[in-house]
């Protein structure tokens, strides 16, 4: 599988595009004003202790205060006594200064989410400094690979005082030397002492290390072996890659390329133009069925249609085919568009148990390419396809868009004929609290035109049994939605 990633830099905002095959499959965006807290520590100030929630607010210096729970505090907090039962109350207290890691931006409404388990990562593997445990990549599935890399970390820990800690090995160190390996932990452990010292050195509640920007970020965590190229389309950009390559992953240097071509780099593979379609709620299938993707903050719904595909043969042929190009397309578009959480299929409902077992082969052998934990549970009695994706940062959507000013996320709005009637009740309303000759109705366009043609006759029915002259005035700012009435 052929894969590149196109990295598009600009004063504002980073983007990073990652194509297989040709065919763009992930894109991460960063912005400057607005860069993603993950892997960000803090030290925060417990404002509120919630017992019932098992879990505290922490401010951390941001405007909403951030959220964690229980089972992600250690029970050694300033000095306390180490506590056995779990409870909030017991590991944590309201006023305390405590130490802690996002593992979640703020989404939505809600706070960060944080952890007082701390982790570094490096190119090849985690440091956990509050951990023992060795563990090793579930990807890395030669068992003779897992135990060399396991020997390894221990041999350095039992060598050198200055290594502490536990140590996961990332999927990027598999048949990696011992000598690179080394140099990984030394670094994260180097690193970990300088957290260490701001910790002691700096007072109050704040910012303590920010994890890499997203730039060096995407090439520390190449994985070697599938992508066979990076182009950046910044010269200042690529220098900064070229030094930290340089140093600490010299591998991966003649990867590196500086992309001076006269197309914009997004435009080399339609990128632009699949993210837009990415935005969109339809998206065809080259069969002639469809997806609909529905996102709300609880859940994202897909429903598959056959649309315009017939098939050749029968009714079941059709629909097996059009669920697994379905599958094929769900799986691209989940990791395109980043959704998280509850995700809910609605194949095309098929009666032979060989065709469903094969269209979830296919979804999960697609999503198998899916560096995002997720999990699929199966086929529920409803026959849906119920999975999980973990959520650590807002959806492409989320980032890209906002709430419609129209019709308030809802999808939809008020037919123009809906708001004449609406009209109509608060003219008869207002009436009979307001003594005047004339009333004034202000509304939109289309609004108003429906007034003045089909919606005459009432009108004029209106102003015979009020005794009063009704006139209409176009606001062109106002929604369809909007509407004023106005006794003069």
């Amino acid at each position: 599988m052929k894969q590149e990633i196109l990295i598009n830099v600009s004063p504002s905002e980073t983007r990073v595009a990652v194509v297989e095959n040709g065919v763009l499959q992930e894109v991460t965006i960063e912005r400057e004003a607005k860069r993603g807290l993950v892997g960000n520590i803090y030290r925060g100030k417990v404002v509120r202790v919630l017992p019932g929630m098992q879990s505290a607010f922490v401010d951390i210096g941001l405007d909403k205060a951030a959220f964690i729970h229980a089972r992600e505090i250690f029970p050694l907090q300033d000095g306390e006594t180490a506590s056995t039962s779990g409870d909030v109350k017991d590991l944590i207290r309201e006023g305390q200064n405590i130490i802690v890691q996002v593992v979640k931006d703020m989404i939505g409404s809600k706070g960060a989410r944080l952890t007082t388990h701390i982790s570094l990562p490096s190119r090849y593997l985690v440091y956990m400094p509050e951990n023992n445990h060795i563990g090793i990549s579930q990807r890395i599935d030669d068992e003779v690979e897992r135990t060399r890399l396991k020997e390894i970390v221990k041999q350095c820990i039992e060598v050198n005082e200055t290594i502490d800690g536990g140590f996961i090995l990332r999927t990027a160190a598999d048949g990696v030397t011992e000598a690179e390996i080394k140099k990984d932990m030394e670094f994260v452990t180097k690193l970990w002492s300088l957290v260490q010292s701001r910790v002691s050195s700096e007072q109050g509640v704040g910012i303590i290390y920010e994890s890499l920007p997203l730039l060096i970020s995407t090439v520390r965590d190449l994985a070697e072996g599938s992508v066979e190229k990076v182009q950046i389309d910044s010269h200042e950009s690529f220098n900064k890659v070229m030094t930290f390559t340089e140093q600490f992953v010299p591998k991966i240097k003649s990867m590196i390329q500086l992309y001076n071509g006269e197309r914009p780099i997004f435009d080399l593979y339609s990128v632009e133009e699949e993210i837009q379609k990415a935005l969109g709620r339809k998206i065809g299938l080259k069969s002639g069925g469809y997806l609909i993707f529905d996102q709300t903050e609880a859940m994202t719904t897909i429903d598959v249609n056959t649309g315009a595909y017939v098939g050749h043969r029968n009714l079941e042929e059709t629909i097996f085919k059009t669920n697994l190009e379905a599958a094929h397309a769900i799986a691209r578009q989940v990791r395109l568009r980043n959704l998280g959480g509850i995700i809910i299929i609605d194949f095309i409902d098929m009666d032979d148990e060989e065709h469903k077992r094969q269209v979830l082969r296919a979804l999960e052998k697609m999503l198998d390419r899916d560096h995002v934990k997720h999990n699929i549970t199966g086929v529920s009695d409803l026959g849906l396809v119920e999975m999980t994706r973990k959520r650590t940062s807002e959806s492409l959507e989320r980032i890209l868009s906002e709430t419609c000013p129209g019709c308030q996320g809802r999808g939809a709005i008020k037919t123009a004929e809906t708001i004449c009637y609406e009209i109509f009740r608060e003219i008869m309303r207002a009436a009979k609290a307001y003594e005047a000759e004339k009333i004034m109705v202000i509304a939109s366009q289309s609004v108003v035109d429906r007034l003045l043609d089909e919606e005459s006759s009432s009108v004029a029915d209106l102003e015979e049994f009020l005794h009063r002259i009704i006139k209409f005035q176009v606001e062109s700012l106002y929604s369809q939605e909007q509407f004023d009435v106005v006794f003069v």
